[in-house]
């Protein structure tokens, strides 16, 4: 049923970033403060995207952001130190189907889901990206207020500069970089 899948998706206020609270942060972000600013960030970029000429269907990719961490509902937000030890991603993929079926389109939600997961489609990439994005501006933030040993997120500038959104994005990409470095 729709409604269980709404309340079951409120976990997801109270579930924490938990890559943040193994850097000592306290009080980290919840998941879906993170995918809150994702969708925003995705918003806006393929808003850009498509402004620039670039055929992006925007609302796909913002249905593909509000639904990218909602199987972190059920399984949490595993960090990498423990998935070592377990597959994240088929525990996410089960969760996802056990979640979308509750859904009016299901076999919809899951494809969608793949495309961010599986980088399927230029909209699920821009999502990843809009995620790596997201948690770089998160660890800037956090750095601000004084919290350190994060330098191995920002290891995702590898990733944001390798991107196919890279050409169009770089000055926002340099410019976080930038700030953190304090030039």
């Amino acid at each position: 049923m729709l409604l269980d899948l709404l309340i079951e998706a409120g976990n997801l206020k109270k579930l924490p970033r938990t890559g943040w609270l193994l850097r000592g942060v306290p009080n980290p972000e919840s998941i879906a403060d993170h995918s809150y600013r994702v969708a925003l960030i995705t918003l806006f970029l393929a808003d850009e995207l498509k402004a620039s000429g670039v055929e992006i269907d925007v609302e796909r990719a913002l249905k593909i952001a509000l639904i990218h961490d909602l199987a972190e509902a059920r399984v949490t937000d595993i960090p990498l130190s423990a998935q070592y030890y377990l597959d994240k991603g088929k525990a996410e993929k089960k969760a996802a189907m056990e979640l979308f079926i509750k859904t009016p389109n299901p076999r919809e939600y899951f494809r969608l889901w793949r495309e961010y997961e599986e980088g399927l489609s230029r909209e699920g990439r821009l999502v990843k990206f809009a995620d790596r994005l997201e948690m770089l501006i998160q660890a800037y933030e956090y750095e601000r207020a004084g919290f350190a040993d994060l330098d191995e997120f920002w290891g995702a500038l590898d990733y944001l500069r390798e991107s196919e959104f890279y050409g169009h994005f770089k000055e926002l990409v340099e410019g976080l970089a930038e700030r953190r470095t304090g030039r």
